[in-house]
């Protein structure tokens, strides 16, 4: 008798969201099965990487991270373009880390200022991604929009605190909205909700459901991602029927373990490696849930994913 591989129905698919404009609009979504699930259903766009870049020069980056930027840390613009032309970034993600109100505190204006400049040098599709105060990212993100009318940025964290401010924002001016939850199910439903009874289309919509880092929690961020997929394809939940995004390079690399020199400990083996490796490892945990757009920071550490991408990828 011969083998005959199980298959599973799926009943539902992954809404189609398009990011950014022009000839590299990058278009994320419309799978029919769980995660390079091949053999079961289709999955028609491979997941994306966003290299980030923070709008201020860095003060707490691991030597390994600063090394391959080294000369355009302090000028986002340079960086950005750095990322797209030497590394071959498909997106940018600008941390907004200035306007944090318990650091520099930097303005709306002089932020938003920032964001222009590097959305006019760069014509891959910009993430802009604040710091979760309610308060300025309401401020800051509303500004933005203005300044960048258009030119369909996709705007983060919007959480359940400031989601009407900056969800009509994102509508006026023509943004997609990063629909931000801490790690659960039902509030990640919720917010998705909240936002389509706003008015915000969904095809503007894309989520992110928190994650971490291998060794600080990356189960519970990929039960949750997981859960979502599977009320998304196998029960029809329209409201969870959207692309993830995932911050992941910020959370690997400021862990104790990517930051710690070689000489300080030199059981954990080589600092360079060991955050590369940390980084990778965790995008791909994440993209087995379910993750579309993948946030990272190391070249090295995005190729060896885009390598594993390449072989998952293939019928």
């Amino acid at each position: 008798m011969a083998f005959e591989n199980p298959k599973l129905d799926y009943s539902g698919s992954i809404k189609e969201v398009t990011l950014g404009g022009g000839d590299k609009a990058v278009t994320v979504g419309g799978e029919t099965s769980y995660p390079f699930h091949l053999f079961e259903g289709e999955m028609p766009r491979r997941p994306r990487i966003a290299m980030e870049i923070y709008d201020v020069q860095p003060e707490d980056w691991a030597e390994a991270a600063l090394e391959p930027f080294a000369g355009v840390t302090g000028d986002p613009v340079a960086w950005a373009k750095k990322c797209v032309d030497d590394y071959g970034a498909e997106m940018v993600c600008l941390q907004l880390v200035s306007t944090d109100p318990n650091g520099l505190d930097r303005g709306a204006d002089e932020a938003a200022e920032v964001v222009k400049k590097v959305a006019d040098a760069i014509d891959v599709p910009l993430i802009v991604w604040g710091t979760a105060n309610h308060e300025k990212d309401t401020e800051v993100l509303r500004r933005v929009s203005e300044v960048c009318q258009g030119k369909n940025l996709i705007l983060g964290p919007v959480e359940e605190g400031d989601y009407k401010k900056i969800g009509a924002a994102a509508i006026g001016y023509g943004h997609t909205v990063i629909a931000s939850t801490p790690i659960d199910i039902n509030l990640a439903k919720q917010l998705n909700i909240l936002l389509g009874n706003l008015g915000v289309p969904d095809e503007k919509i894309i989520m992110d459901t928190t994650v971490s880092s291998i060794g600080y929690g990356l189960e519970y961020s990929y039960s949750v991602m997981e859960r979502v997929r599977m009320a998304a394809l196998t029960q029809q939940d329209e409201r969870l029927q959207f692309p993830i995004i995932c911050n992941i390079g910020r959370e690997t690399w400021k862990s104790k373990e990517a930051k710690i020199p070689t000489a300080e400990d030199p059981k954990l083996g080589d600092a360079r490696k060991r955050g590369i490796l940390m980084e990778a490892m965790s995008t791909m945990v994440l993209l087995m849930a379910g993750g579309n757009v993948m946030i990272m920071r190391h070249p090295e550490a995005i190729k060896l994913v885009r390598q594993m991408i390449d072989q998952l990828a293939v019928e």
